[in-house]
């Protein structure tokens, strides 16, 4: 059965890479959304186990997603993906409960290393 992911970035480019960047073979359904408030959406819906989550967007930006998420309960295996690599930042979504963090430009091989290390692919 396949995986129901969201990939949340309001730069269409960046969700188009960050598609090209799956690991190859990983049976997925897609699902892309904007901003923030999509995302929640799309995770209500069924449509996200595992999110690949841009901080910086319009309407509703990634520290807000993770913010509600943690305060309501929902349970997602959540990637952050972003330019953004202070330290504070990572701490910070780590904190909300994000399981990692990948810096832009996304690579095959790091999202293959996470999914892996954390068992989502065999």
């Amino acid at each position: 059965m396949a995986t129901p992911i969201t990939i949340v970035d309001d730069s269409a480019m960046s969700r188009k890479l960050m598609v090209r960047a799956l690991p190859p073979g990983w049976d997925v359904e897609i699902t892309q959304a904007e901003h923030g408030g999509q995302a929640l959406e799309a995770y209500r819906a069924g449509k996200a186990d595992v999110m690949f989550l841009d901080l910086t967007m319009p309407v509703m930006d990634g520290y807000q997603v993770l913010e509600t998420m943690k305060k309501e309960g929902l349970n997602c295996f959540v990637i952050v993906v972003s330019a953004d690599i202070q330290p504070k930042a990572q701490e910070r979504v780590l904190s909300l409960g994000a399981m990692a963090f990948i810096k832009k430009p996304v690579s095959t091989d790091e999202v293959t290393k996470i999914l892996k290390e954390y068992g989502i692919i065999g």
